[in-house]
């Protein structure tokens, strides 16, 4: 948003002709004190509407890694790679058949199909080794990027939006993006599907079991294997899910991987790992900081994100929700 300025228009009682003197005098400094509170109260809410609804978005990516990073203990550098190459096919669907919804869909499924491939292949046999981990997933993540440079190309594209989703509803002298509230409405809307599954069936049940005690979870007849394979690509899936959400938001382009990986990494750590409450609070909290910290202080932006969180962790080592 550009900074605040006082506008010189011509107001009612603005100016006052002195008829002794033969001048004009200034008597609008109440008037400009109204104009810049009226400023100052759109600035507040309207940052906050766009605060959350990037925290909305961060929570699609971050729900995801908070499954694979904070229940698996899964330290997944390509988790940005399936959020970017989400993007990418997203936007190749739409392409070829102009559907939205479809392209959702084929972006997710075809990333959560690339996650699958990469857990069975080598990092299943990598649980516990964390150097391990990250080697590999960084190495994919790399693969990833040129593979995407290669078949995309360096030009950066905006995933076209349905008609219905375009515009913005107006309240007042504000403006509220529809784009922005579909973004808001599909992350509240996985957050209760994600604390149904986890929380309300015997499928989540299962999830908690096999990342609480996967001997004792093999002991009764869970499926460890499967169960850990169904996580990761449901945490894939996800990515991809914010990757297409994104690309008509922020858009794709080369690097939003590696971009978006940080601040993923720290909604899961400051929520606290393997908690879904965490990872919604968490990505609200970065949301507000990151948007509020590039607009009242560009130049301090970093610091008004990061800095916030180290006085958290300094305090809870385990995040807001997190178990020690």
């Amino acid at each position: 948003m550009p900074p605040l300025k006082k506008v010189g228009v011509m107001l009612p009682n603005l100016f006052l002709v002195d008829k002794n003197r033969g001048r004009v005098v200034a008597k609008g400094r109440p008037t400009f004190q109204l104009i810049e509170s009226k400023q100052s109260m759109e600035f507040w809410v309207t940052q906050t509407f766009n605060g959350v609804s990037y925290g909305a978005l961060l929570f699609l990516l971050a729900g995801g890694l908070s499954l694979i990073f904070g229940m698996m203990r899964i330290v997944n550098m390509t988790h940005g790679s399936y959020y970017l190459l989400g993007g990418y096919v997203g936007l190749t669907v739409i392409w070829r058949t102009g559907s939205f919804v479809l392209a959702i869909l084929a972006g997710a499924l075809a990333i959560a199909l690339i996650g699958v491939c990469e857990w069975n292949a080598f990092l299943k046999r990598l649980s516990g080794q964390e150097l391990g981990q990250v080697l590999t997933t960084m190495g994919f993540a790399l693969i990833f990027q040129d593979l995407a440079l290669i078949i995309w190309g360096g030009d950066p594209y905006t995933i076209p939006v349905p008609s219905v989703l375009s515009g913005a509803y107006q309240i007042g002298d504000l403006y509220f993006p529809v784009y922005r509230i579909f973004i808001i409405a599909v992350a509240a809307g996985v957050a209760l599907v994600l604390w149904l599954v986890l929380e309300q069936t015997r499928v989540g049940a299962m999830m908690r079991a096999t990342v609480d005690d996967p001997e004792m979870a093999r002991g009764v007849g869970i499926n460890v294997h499967g169960i850990s394979m169904v996580v990761f690509a449901l945490g894939a899936f996800l990515a991809a899910v914010a990757g297409v959400v994104a690309g008509g938001f922020v858009g794709v382009y080369p690097g939003a991987d590696f971009e978006i990986l940080p601040y993923a990494f720290v909604v899961v750590i400051v929520g606290g790992m393997g908690s879904l409450k965490g990872a919604l609070i968490g990505s609200l909290m970065v949301g507000l900081l990151d948007n509020f910290g590039k607009a009242l202080f560009p130049e301090l932006s970093y610091f008004t994100l990061f800095a916030p969180m180290a006085a958290i962790l300094a305090v809870r080592p385990t995040g807001l929700y997190g178990r020690a």
